[in-house]
């Protein structure tokens, strides 16, 4: 690639627009030439206009900046897919305004999209279409830009936060990963005032400060970002032991209901009882509701309010049964001979 001047530039390009800092050294591996003609590269993007800073440091490297102009964007086959498709889904996704942000930028990649390309986007796009959630607080796509831009450059933010039970707070945080899940989007990183891991809610966060302190990055107690999130989500939920007698054949029933073979023990050949742990009593409750058998539940108190509150609900729905409607009827009509 060495002897290919225009291509390696091109190269070069392609990687600074990634969000991080290449240190030289690397670079040079990736183009396949020395430190030296990795430097005399960037000084040429510089004299086209393109504002590539270089930091000093075990930790430096080069890195493309905002400038006056942004630099055309250089992707190949598989991402241009990548960011279509992602586009399609963005609506599904509780950042505010992103949907028609969304459409315009859609709108300008389909416009230069190889004809192949666009025709395997709009195969796709015709075939899926994204299942939107109730409604969730949005977050500002800025604060999310600033978010990301500070995990990026590895640096320390100073940002206030309002916890669930409403309290407000400072916090200094060394942000680690952004997380999307469901419709919320949560924060990875590592508080400085707690010494200690925590995820926040994006939409709890006020206005993210750059501190202007760069850190060395942290081992994560989790194998990633999302399995974090997932564990402290599962913490934060609370715990319901759920008791039951099922008055179905252990063999009707197992599968359907209980997280695992010991949840469920035979009593007799016609009945079994339920022994289990679950974080929502009514997803419990529909559980329960779908195995076609009659049950009896035993704990907790929870499930049982919540299953005659749902009782109640679908009698109020269904209306009088007949024979009441019927009665009703007849009070109402004087007897022959009054």
């Amino acid at each position: 690639m060495s002897s290919d001047t225009p291509g390696r530039l091109l190269s070069l390009l392609s990687l600074l627009q990634t969000p991080r800092e290449w240190p030289g050294r690397e670079l040079a591996a990736r183009l396949g030439v020395s430190l030296r003609t990795v430097r005399r590269d960037v000084d040429r993007l510089r004299e086209l206009g393109y504002p590539v800073h270089a930091t000093m440091g075990a930790v430096g490297g080069y890195r493309l900046t905002a400038g006056k102009a942004m630099p055309p964007l250089l992707v190949d086959d598989e991402e241009a897919v990548a960011i279509a498709v992602g586009l399609r889904t963005a609506a599904g996704h509780a950042v505010a305004g992103i949907e028609e942000a969304s459409v315009r930028a859609l709108a300008k990649l389909e416009q230069v999209l190889p004809v192949k390309l666009r025709h395997r986007v709009g195969t796709l796009g015709a075939a899926t279409e994204p299942l939107l959630t109730w409604d969730r607080p949005t977050v500002d796509p800025e604060r999310l830009t600033t978010l990301a831009a500070a995990i990026t450059n590895r640096e320390r933010l100073r940002f206030p936060y309002r916890r669930h039970d409403g309290t407000d707070g400072e916090r200094r945080v060394e942000p680690y990963r952004l997380v999307s899940a469901g419709r919320r989007w949560y924060l990875v990183g590592y508080d400085n005032d707690r010494d200690d891991w925590r995820i926040f809610r994006v939409d709890r966060i006020g206005e993210p400060t750059p501190i202007g302190v760069r850190t060395a990055p942290r081992p994560l107690p989790a194998a990633d970002a999302a399995a974090y999130v997932t564990g402290k989500l599962l913490e934060l939920a609370p715990v319901y032991q759920t008791v039951a007698t099922l008055y179905a054949p252990i063999e009707a029933v197992a599968g359907r209901v209980g997280d695992s073979p010991d949840d469920l023990q035979p009593i007799d050949a016609g009945s079994c009882r339920l022994s289990s742990h679950t974080d929502t009593v009514e997803w419990t409750a529909w559980r329960l509701l779908l195995l076609g058998c009659e049950f009896e539940v035993h704990e907790p108190p929870e499930l049982v309010a919540f299953l005659r509150e749902l009782a109640g609900r679908a009698a109020r729905a269904a209306g009088p049964s007949t024979d009441a409607a019927a009665s009703a009827k007849g009070a109402s009509v004087p007897a022959a001979g009054n």
